[in-house]
């Protein structure tokens, strides 16, 4: 079986650890782009399936919002860019940066001006891909209820004595599955116990992308990773949390040298950072919610990888110790484009524009 070198370690074939992540979170700088999407009269409709699927992006006005709750417009605006292969993270209906760097991705995307605003052009072709419901209803399956975990411990040591590192409830799965926030997934279904045989409401964000990447960008300043096809399209943009200031990503041009799926994670307090009163090296099991979450796709950087994360929410929010975290959805879409030998570029740029 093939062996992978990965912060020092030897792990046999897709066992792969990320030495680069910590609990102890720093938030990063804010990004360049301004916040620029919101609903106008600052109130949110009622959260409800069918306002989500009837909603208006042309609504979407470029005033800030007064409320934090989920908006139907900006439901609906979040899964056709998903749709659209320009991330926003997790669909959660509120408005943010990731929200606006999607956007500018789709405009970059489909050779727009690149402003971030959900402007008539944009609106017009996102709606070209909204044939499909926005929203849809969805039964809860026994396999749904396998393979929970009572609670995710913060400390390591008690990390590494798991089993596995799943989800801690039906309503976590499939928040993930269907690239939503729990707190949205919640919302839609007020009253449901996500029991098996339950029928609840989700997003339908569509199919993975498809195609062949050549060429991956990791824009620092953006906090964004492009991934460009053969003939230079760009592919899928995704929103990414690219090192932080105390431990910066590498620079410079890398290749991907292989992609492991579920890994575990090696944590060395002398390589690396230190948890808690760990000083042990220690084997944290795979899972979801483990430390790299679903997928790691390793660099010819030693110990620096792209990977997933066991906190969807934050993603470009708080700082990682040099790696590039994306959400776990995202990470199995590129890595399901990639191949050994793409190259990686680590790029400060104040635009999704291709060089």
């Amino acid at each position: 079986m093939a062996k992978h070198k990965v912060r020092g370690y030897l792990l046999n074939g897709t066992s792969f650890g990320d030495g680069h992540l910590s609990s102890m979170k720093t938030a990063l700088p804010m990004s360049l782009l301004a916040l620029i999407i919101s609903v106008g009269d600052g109130v949110a409709a009622e959260l409800k399936p069918d306002a989500i699927n009837a909603a208006s992006i042309a609504s979407i006005k470029t005033e800030k919002r007064s409320s934090d709750d989920p908006d139907p417009a900006i439901v609906r605006l979040q899964v056709l860019l998903d749709r659209a292969g320009a991330s926003p993270g997790v669909i959660d209906g509120l408005t943010g940066e990731n929200v606006n760097k999607a956007v500018a991705g789709f405009e970059a995307m489909n050779k727009l001006p690149i402003d971030g605003r959900a402007d008539p052009d944009v609106v017009s072709r996102l709606e070209e891909g909204a044939s499909i419901p926005i929203i849809e209803s969805y039964v809860v399956s026994a396999d749904d209820a396998k393979g929970l975990v009572d609670r995710i411990p913060e400390d390591y040591g008690e990390k590494a004595k798991m089993q596995s590192l799943g989800y801690t409830s039906v309503a976590e799965k499939l928040s993930e599955r269907f690239h939503m926030g729990i707190d949205l997934v919640n919302a839609l279904n007020p009253a449901s116990q996500f029991a098996p045989g339950d029928t609840v409401w989700v997003v339908n964000p569509g199919t993975p992308r498809k195609g062949k990447v050549k060429r991956i960008e990791a824009d620092r300043k953006t906090g964004q990773v492009l991934a460009y096809a053969e003939d230079g399209a760009l592919l899928a943009v995704y929103p990414a949390t690219i090192g932080s200031e105390d431990n910066p990503a590498p620079s410079g041009k890398h290749k991907v040298k292989g992609v492991a799926r579920m890994p575990v994670y090696r944590y060395d307090p002398k390589r690396n950072f230190k948890q808690g009163k760990n000083d042990k090296v220690l084997t944290i099991p795979k899972g979801p919610n483990g430390p790299v979450g679903t997928v790691w796709i390793d660099l010819t950087e030693p110990t620096y990888g792209i990977h997933g994360t066991p906190e969807p929410k934050l993603i470009d929010k708080v700082g990682s110790h040099g790696c590039v975290r994306l959400t776990n959805w995202d990470v199995e879409e590129l890595a399901g484009m990639v191949k050994p030998g793409v190259l990686v570029d680590f790029v400060n740029r104040s635009s999704v524009a291709p060089k």
